[in-house]
């Protein structure tokens, strides 16, 4: 029976160093002895019995493993339900900025300055987006090592990026007259009907793409949006998944160019090209039960006229660069159609917080520091309501 500074017991395996902390251990499986510290005498029992009840069902993670260890475990067993982008995203920052610096350290010896380190290398060849990303990964990684009482203290406590992320003002969206210019233009285009829905109803790239005749309701007007898809040209395969998002699982009611734009697609379904690839049915995990859901390629509403298939995501945006020069207006990708569809319905006078629920967003706040611009004309609009209402 180990004890404490006043002699008492703490039950065994646990002792209390001259330095306050509880010290707890125990011999594992493979005769290998691990051992923890705590400030307080109950995390120590608790981390204790879990940790023998863990290595005897094969699931321990020891406190001592080093940085590149607890990653993979990290990535694998506690965050792997997360969004394959968000997922990949994690892998690449770690790979290419935090595992160089601090990968081979245990846990136990990171300090914030190694964390720090991490960000100040980033900071000449990488955009300050990307050192949020690296930021948020490391953040992410390390409080939840803290949780799992992997580490008693977090290392990146008081660590902070300094350059700047790119200013809302930055964030490309169409004006009215933009907007004009590039529908006008895009008449002549066979993804048409895809970018004025997107105008419509804000839907992301991926799920557009694997938008399902099952989530259009022509009786109620509305579109689910559960799931996505995507094209990884890396390994050259189609991937359904679920929303970004557990709050991007939402139902958007149809404009009435919403409804008309699907109801042409309906209307002609029978007569497209189908590549054989169609036959096939993509399974992926629902992020709100944890259950097998399926996505039945042949029931996609939009496929590429020319191969019979989705349109990829980059496919999409290199026809947009192209209406773009055509139309005589500054290039945008697919997600400045969602900005735009944003800016639009805040200038309507909707809520901010209608509109974060059919973004799907998960706080008010991302809504508000992303998607909402003033624009020139909204400010003029303004100025003239402010002047009407003036006492003279």
């Amino acid at each position: 029976m180990g004890k404490d500074l006043k002699g008492k017991n703490c039950g065994k395996g646990i002792s209390q160093r001259k330095d306050g902390l509880y010290h707890a251990r125990f011999t594992d499986r493979s005769g290998k002895r691990q051992q923890n510290y705590f400030k307080k005498l109950p995390e120590a029992r608790n981390w204790l019995e879990e940790a023998k009840h863990a290595d005897k069902h094969g699931t321990f993670v020891p406190p001592d493993m080093i940085v590149d260890e607890w990653f993979e475990y990290w990535i694998e067993n506690i965050v792997a339900d997360l969004a394959p982008n968000t997922l990949r995203n994690y892998r690449e920052r770690y790979k290419f900025n935090i595992q160089p610096i601090i990968g081979k350290m245990q846990m136990s010896n990171v300090k914030p300055m190694h964390c720090k380190k991490v960000l100040l290398k980033m900071e000449e060849n990488y955009a300050g987006s990307t050192i949020r990303q690296t930021y948020i990964a490391m953040g992410t990684m390390f409080k939840s090592a803290l949780m799992n009482d992997i580490i008693i203290k977090h290392p990146m406590n008081g660590v902070r990026y300094t350059k700047p992320v790119r200013a809302v003002n930055d964030i490309k969206f169409l004006t009215r007259e933009e907007q004009q210019i590039f529908l006008q233009a895009a008449k002549r285009s066979h993804n048409y009907f895809q970018y004025a829905l997107i105008l419509e109803t804000g839907l992301r790239t991926g799920e557009l793409i694997g938008l399902t005749w099952d989530a259009v309701d022509f009786d109620k007007r509305t579109i689910t949006v559960n799931k996505t898809l995507e094209y990884r040209h890396k390994a050259k395969f189609w991937r359904a998944g679920p929303p970004k998002t557990q709050q991007s699982y939402r139902t958007i009611p149809m404009t009435h160019r919403a409804y008309v734009i699907l109801k042409r697609m309906w209307d002609v379904r029978d007569y497209r090209k189908e590549s054989p690839m169609l036959s096939e049915t993509l399974e992926f995990i629902d992020r709100r039960t944890g259950l097998t859901s399926k996505l039945v390629m042949k029931d996609l509403v939009f496929i590429n006229f020319r191969t019979g298939m989705p349109a990829k995501n980059s496919s999409y945006d290199t026809h947009l660069y192209k209406l773009c020069d055509e139309a005589g207006i500054k290039r945008f990708c697919m997600h400045a159609l969602r900005h735009t569809y944003a800016t639009r319905a805040i200038e309507s006078g909707m809520p901010p917080k209608v509109l974060q629920k059919l973004l799907g967003h998960a706080s008010l706040q991302t809504t508000m520091d992303r998607y909402v611009h003033v624009t020139d004309s909204s400010m003029n609009q303004a100025i003239k309501q402010f002047e009407s209402n003036q006492v003279s």
